[in-house]
């Protein structure tokens, strides 16, 4: 088991406080709406959804081949800064890949009016070494692509979680 860490990062011309309510206060409602072709829906399971301890569990559609579900659990919600933390229960990767994973994003206001998203993923891997350059690319590519789906609305809408 080797211990790794994953950042990345993207720019969006959607300002924070509109990115993150879509995103991490009501994305349980949106991202499936979005991505029906990927993420059938997002259970609540406990919690409210958007609240530390809340745990989701993201139901996928046949498309992903290797799982179908992933179920997180919120550990970090902070409003005031933009930063959630969540560590994932069970499913995805988890124990075929990696031991165990958590995720940070935090948006942070850009001069131009929008935001940068920054993330970080900390995991164990499953074996003696790390994720490979395309294991870790497919994880933070998958992550992101819920984030950047929400900001492609947000666009087109630009009324919505104003």
């Amino acid at each position: 088991m080797v211990s790794g860490t994953i950042l990345g990062e993207y720019t969006s011309a959607v300002p924070a406080d509109r990115l993150w309510k879509a995103s991490f206060c009501d994305g349980h409602n949106l991202i499936p709406k979005l991505m029906p072709g990927i993420i059938s829906s997002i259970d609540i399971l406990e919690g409210d959804g958007a609240g530390v301890g809340s745990v989701k569990k993201f139901n996928f559609t046949d498309v992903i081949k290797d799982y179908s579900y992933v179920k997180d659990r919120v550990e970090v919600m902070d409003q005031e800064n933009h930063t959630v933390k969540y560590s994932t229960l069970e499913g995805g990767v988890l124990g075929v890949k990696v031991k165990s994973y958590s995720v940070e994003i935090s948006l942070t206001s850009t001069n131009e009016g929008g935001c940068l998203s920054k993330m970080k993923i900390e995991y164990e891997s499953v074996g003696d070494s790390l994720l490979s350059e395309e294991d870790a690319n497919d994880l933070q590519q998958g992550i992101f692509a819920m984030v950047k789906s929400i900001d492609a609305y947000l666009v087109e809408n630009p009324t919505a979680y104003a």
